[in-house]
């Protein structure tokens, strides 16, 4: 079956184009142009029309911790450790399948209905085994999601049981999701050691060795607190990206998320060594962590994308969000409202994330994954069209993404999940603290 999808003005190669149309058959996007020349080129296409609309690329949610979203509220306003303590090790005993399950359903269903269609979720209550990870890609299926599952590697015995395993458990573990699900187009597995301090430097050196046999990134915080900075100081002599760099694992794999605390030093080395960074500017507001100087990155070389981070180190999770944050949380940093623009922003979202990941995301052309959502034009948030791309990236609000399409599939139509009841998503969240208040 292929589809014919044309709307009021859809962006690609950099720009709105007015009266475009693109082709989509077996999930991919085969064909864009103008929507008169696509309709005579493929007669026997389905036409697909959204009037009073505009087609943009899925946005890519580059990190994010879906069990977080249950706790969304749980231990506000405390620092890092706080926080940590209350929320996270708190109530990760208490974590079953079906909680994870339902954690993931909450999440990836309220990021889809925002237009994410690519979700990276760094997970690590795996609990003695693989179970659990496969009650997040289950729940991703059951949504129609794109999953990057980035299996985290983790290893401190200051963590939760649930989160610790040793390092051969880690590789096999990890690989053997990795073998279940090559070649499906909609589930990709990475490597991801917690962190410098949360992973051992041979479960660290053991998650890149098994990216390189993989072919795939990994995934490390990386500089998040200024405790890691002190802790690997002392520990190593060294800060920490010079000691990723140290144990050989720093270089163009290596997607690093937050990197709030560098010095010039570090910065020149990443660039140097093609790294990459998932910055969560929301959460590093949230959680009080500091600014990542991100123009700085930039100039260095490094590429960057946008996650939202967990739902209860946020506590939204839109990507659009994201881009405003990073925007104005740079120019404000640094009293300069150039620093940083808004085309930059979008494709951190959108296509770097789909560069960094190595996966055909991000954009709207021959090749890619079909992977794109509609705006209604109308929505109040969106006025003046004129200036539609700059409000898009920091006006709209997530009422005004209509209709979301992965993999080839309406996944959100009218603002409303297809494939899972958001109502059902919602019961299921309340009678989890139901039973999770009965333990008290």
């Amino acid at each position: 079956m292929r589809d014919l999808y044309s709307a009021d003005a859809v962006y690609t190669q950099g720009e709105f184009k007015q009266s475009y149309a693109l082709l989509v058959e077996n999930g991919k996007i085969t064909d864009v142009g103008s929507r008169d020349e696509l309709l005579q080129r493929y007669p026997d296409a389905r036409p697909i029309e959204w009037e009073g609309k505009a087609i943009v690329p899925g946005t890519v949610n580059s990190h994010h911790h879906s069990f977080q979203s249950l706790l969304r509220g749980i231990a506000a306003d405390k620092p890092f450790l706080e926080w940590r303590d209350q929320a996270l090790y708190r109530y990760s005993p208490l974590l079953d399948e079906e909680a994870i399950y339902t954690g993931a359903l909450l999440a990836f269903g309220e990021m889809l209905r925002y237009g994410v269609t690519t979700v990276c979720d760094f997970f690590y209550v795996h609990n003695g085994g693989t179970a659990y990870d496969e009650a997040v890609i289950r729940a991703a299926g059951d949504l129609g999601i794109r999953l990057v599952f980035a299996r985290t590697m983790y290893d401190w015995a200051g963590a939760p049981q649930s989160y610790r395993e040793t390092v051969p458990e880690a590789v096999e573990r990890t690989r053997s999701l990795a073998e279940k699900y090559q070649g499906n187009s909609m589930v990709t597995i990475h490597p991801a050691p917690h962190s410098p301090h949360a992973a051992s430097p041979e479960m660290i050196q053991a998650g890149h060795r098994l990216a390189v046999e993989l072919d795939t990134p990994f995934h490390i915080h990386v500089a998040e607190e200024m405790f890691e900075v002190e802790e690997i100081s002392h520990n190593y002599g060294m800060r920490p990206v010079h000691y990723l760099d140290s144990l050989g694992v720093l270089d163009e794999r290596m997607i690093a998320v937050h990197l709030v605390w560098l010095d010039d030093s570090e910065i020149e080395l990443i660039g140097r060594r093609r790294g990459s960074l998932a910055y969560c500017p929301s959460s590093n507001m949230f959680l009080a962590d500091g600014v990542t100087r991100v123009p700085d990155l930039l100039q260095a070389g490094v590429r960057v994308t946008l996650g939202t981070d967990g739902g209860c180190s946020n506590n939204r999770i839109s990507v659009y969000e994201e881009m405003r944050m990073c925007a104005l949380l740079q120019k404000v940093s640094r009293l300069d409202g150039t620093c940083i623009t808004a085309e930059q922003v979008y494709r951190m979202g959108t296509s770097s994330a789909g560069d960094i990941l190595r996966m055909p995301i991000g954009s709207i052309e021959a090749g890619q994954h079909a992977d794109f959502a509609a705006l209604d034009l109308h929505d109040l948030s969106l006025a003046p069209r004129k200036e539609l791309f700059a409000n898009m990236v920091y006006a709209m609000q997530p009422g005004a993404v209509s209709t979301v399409v992965a993999g080839g599939k309406i996944v959100v139509e009218q603002g409303k999940i297809l494939t899972v009841p958001e109502a059902s998503i919602g019961r299921r969240v309340e009678q989890l603290f139901e039973k999770w208040d009965k333990l008290d």
